[in-house]
């Protein structure tokens, strides 16, 4: 499988790429309209809400993982099959992108990242709409093994780290889920800093120190978990460029969690 984050200059080099256009923002901005007014050659829009998760409750989360049927009819319709290289880009480093990209590489596809996002492309943009003939895309079950439960994630027997911003962790800013604070025993790893100032990606020994750092080591069982499961995936493929075993995505996350009468922590 294809490393989960390549540069541009390396895409030329892998058959049948599909580049994948994942903009997303939790402040009511349409993801659909920034992909309209201009998007990578050839791009397909791939929606958060309709593709990439079921509907919100609150026993489920804000981002509960499609049905795999659901998944894969949508990923047909866009025009992506099974034998596809599926690049996907943002505008936020990856954040949003790595969900569309961690769920291909978990279910077999090669997938990845496009290192710096939208600003790594510097030619001119596109605001056409390509029309693809429809995929030929297999519905796989969502492996057990890469997905973890909410008592996987309030175990002590799993590293659990917290890909949200430092002060939603801490509980000082939480205007999205029901409870402000973490998981009680998760380290704070907010996954917007696995790339530096210009959207790309830390070397794998620099961000093997960060998951170091809170207490990730080689044969550790890693458990991911964010707001909703959807930045929580971008930390899973830095988990993997840096050279650990694949960890573990709580897809109900914080959304989830917090609905519930279970205990949790703020601070630091």
């Amino acid at each position: 499988m294809i490393d989960p984050v390549v540069r541009i200059e390396e895409i030329e080099a892998l058959p049948r790429v599909v580049f994948a256009d994942v903009r997303y923002y939790l402040d009511g901005r349409s993801g659909r309209a920034a992909y309209e007014s201009g998007h990578l050659p050839g791009a397909i829009f791939v929606d958060m809400d309709t593709v990439l998760a079921a509907h919100a409750a609150p026993a489920d989360g804000r981002h509960p993982l499609p049905s795999p049927e659901a998944f894969a009819e949508r990923m047909a319709e866009l025009g992506v099959s099974d034998d596809d290289v599926v690049i996907g880009y943002d505008d936020a480093g990856g954040v949003m992108a790595a969900r569309l990209v961690w769920m291909l590489r978990a279910t077999g596809r090669e997938a990845a990242l496009l290192d710096g996002g939208l600003t790594a492309y510097a030619k001119k943009l596109e605001t056409e709409t390509p029309r693809r003939a429809r995929g030929s895309f297999e519905a796989r079950p969502w492996p057990s093994e890469k997905l973890a439960g909410i008592d996987d994630a309030a175990g002590p027997q799993n590293v659990v780290i917290d890909a949200r911003p430092a002060e939603r962790f801490r509980g000082e800013n939480e205007t999205i889920d029901p409870r402000a604070g973490h998981i009680p025993g998760a380290r704070s790893l907010p996954c917007r800093e696995n790339v530096d100032a210009a959207g790309m990606f830390l070397t794998p020994a620099e961000l093997r120190e960060r998951f170091a750092a809170v207490g990730v080591t080689d044969g550790a069982t890693v458990v991911s978990y964010c707001g909703s499961g959807v930045t929580a995936c971008h930390n899973l493929l830095a988990l993997e460029r840096a050279g650990f075993a694949p960890g573990r995505l709580y897809p109900g996350s914080w959304s989830q969690y917090s609905a519930t009468e279970r205990p949790a922590a703020t601070g630091s």
